[in-house]
C-alpha cells in the first residue's frame, strides 16, 4: 500500500523521458508531484494519482513565479520536499556552425531556467529544510566534439551546484547533483533531428570538415541510447537522490557514465582525447576516414 508522505516534489521537464519516470517513481512512493510540462496534450498524459501536470517552461519568468506561488499557497499546506530540475535540450554542432542565438538558448534552458527556478522555490526549501536535485550529465564532465554548447551548460550546472551545495548546506537545504550516462530518452533523437538539419545546410567547405565528424555522431549516440538505461531505471535514481535521508553529492546513472567521470579524474587531458577519438573512430562513415587524433 503506498504511504502519503504529505510532501510536495516539483521536477521540471516531466512531460516524457526521465522527467516523466521520475514525476510517476515519486507518486508512487506516495509524494505529491508538481510536474512541469509545457502542453496540455503532456499533462493529460501525465496527470493521475499524486501527479499534478503545471505548466512550467524554465524560460518564463511568469510560469515560475506561478508554479512557486502555488506551492506557497498549496491547500494541504505540505512542504517542499525536493526540486528536480530536469530539464533541458539538446543542440549539437561544431562550435563554428552552431549560431549565437542556438548558444544561448541551450544556456537559458539548460542552465539560467533551473538558476531561476531554484531561486524562486528556495524560501519552501528553506522553510522545509528540503533538497534540490540538479540533472547534470555525463556531458557535464566530459566534453564529445559537437557537445560544446550541452557539454559547456552542464560544466556551468556543476560548478554552480558546488556553490550552492556549500551555500546552503549551513541552513539545512541539500543540494546534489545527477549525472546520467546513456538513457533511453526522446532527447536523444530530437537531437539527432538537428544534427541531420545541421548536416542538410552546410556548405561544401563545412561538409568537407564537419560531415564525417557529424555522422559518426549520430551513429555513436543511436547506439549509445539504445544501450542505455531504460527511463524508469533512471527515474528510480533520481528519486532517491530527492528523497534518501543521507544522500551523496552526486550519483552517476549507468555503468557508462561511472566509467567515463572516473576516467575524466584519472587520466590527463591528451590521455583522454585519444580515448574520446578511438571511441568515436568506428562510427565513421567508410568514405570519410576520422579526422581525429
Amino acid at each position: 500500500m503506498t504511504t502519503s508522505h504529505e510532501e510536495l516534489v516539483l521536477i521540471s521537464g516531466a512531460s516524457t523521458g526521465m522527467g516523466a519516470a521520475t514525476a510517476r517513481e515519486l507518486a508512487g512512493r506516495g509524494y505529491h508531484v508538481l510536474a512541469g510540462v509545457r502542453r496540455e496534450s503532456d499533462a493529460a498524459a501525465l496527470r493521475g494519482p499524486n501527479v499534478e501536470p503545471v505548466f512550467l517552461d524554465v524560460t518564463d519568468p511568469a510560469q515560475i513565479e506561478a508554479v512557486a506561488g502555488r506551492i506557497a499557497a498549496d491547500p494541504a499546506r505540505r512542504p517542499l520536499r525536493a526540486v528536480i530540475n530536469n530539464a533541458g535540450i539538446a543542440i549539437n554542432a561544431p562550435v563554428e556552425l552552431l549560431s549565437m542565438d542556438e548558444w544561448r538558448r541551450q544556456f537559458e534552458v539548460n542552465l539560467f531556467g533551473h538558476i531561476a527556478v531554484t531561486k524562486a522555490v528556495l524560501p519552501a526549501l528553506l522553510a522545509s529544510s528540503g533538497r534540490v536535485v540538479n540533472i547534470s550529465s555525463v556531458g557535464g564532465k566530459v566534453a564529445l566534439p559537437t557537445y560544446g554548447a550541452y557539454a559547456g551548460a552542464k560544466f556551468a550546472m556543476e560548478g554552480m551546484s558546488d556553490a550552492l551545495r556549500r551555500e546552503l548546506a549551513p541552513h539545512g537545504v541539500q543540494v546534489v547533483v545527477v549525472e546520467p550516462g546513456g538513457v533511453q530518452t526522446e532527447m536523444t533523437g530530437h537531437g539527432i533531428e538537428r544534427m541531420n538539419d545541421t548536416i542538410a545546410g552546410m556548405t561544401p567547405a563545412e561538409r568537407g570538415r564537419y560531415g564525417g565528424l557529424l555522422q559518426a555522431i549520430i551513429s555513436q549516440a543511436t547506439g549509445f541510447t539504445k544501450a542505455g538505461l531504460p527511463a524508469e531505471a533512471a527515474g528510480r535514481i533520481i528519486a532517491d537522490a530527492a528523497t534518501v535521508r543521507r544522500p551523496r553529492a552526486r550519483y552517476t546513472v549507468g555503468r557508462d557514465a561511472a566509467i567515463l567521470t572516473r576516467l575524466s579524474r584519472l587520466l590527463s587531458d591528451r590521455a583522454l582525447d585519444r580515448v574520446m577519438a578511438a571511441n568515436l573512430r568506428p562510427h565513421f562513415p567508410k568514405d570519410r576516414p576520422a579526422a581525429v587524433h
